[in-house]
């Protein structure tokens, strides 16, 4: 499995003013506040990232492809979305949309204007 590290932060770093930051040891992106979160094994051994999501979205994509996306610990009650990034076939497209997503979620209106 190559590094999935370096496409997630590019991904997050490309969205307007998002900074990055070591967060419960992992690093952790922000615009004002967090909207997501790498997990390398943070709570099983398992490579993946925990993100903002719009309403309704954590539970169609866990029921649908729970080999790929889970309900993240803590923040999952508040409708987070956890994505697997080690398993063989990471839609990188798909993972920028859910990216895009979680951003849109958290960051005020005058960024995500920004986007459009």
């Amino acid at each position: 499995m190559t590094d999935p590290l370096p496409r997630l932060r590019a991904l997050c770093l490309a969205l307007p003013e998002v900074t990055e930051k070591v967060s419960h040891g992992e690093p952790t992106w922000f615009v004002r506040k967090t909207f997501v979160m790498y997990a390398d094994r943070h709570h099983d051994d398992r490579v993946a990232f925990w993100c903002a999501a719009p309403p309704g979205v954590q539970e169609e994509l866990v029921t649908t492809a729970p080999t790929r996306f889970f309900r993240p610990p803590y923040v999952g009650g508040r409708g987070w979305l956890g994505v697997y990034l080690d398993v063989d076939d990471v839609d990188w497209d798909e993972v920028g949309e859910i990216v895009l997503d979680a951003y849109r979620v958290i960051a005020p209106r005058k960024l995500t204007a920004l986007l459009d």
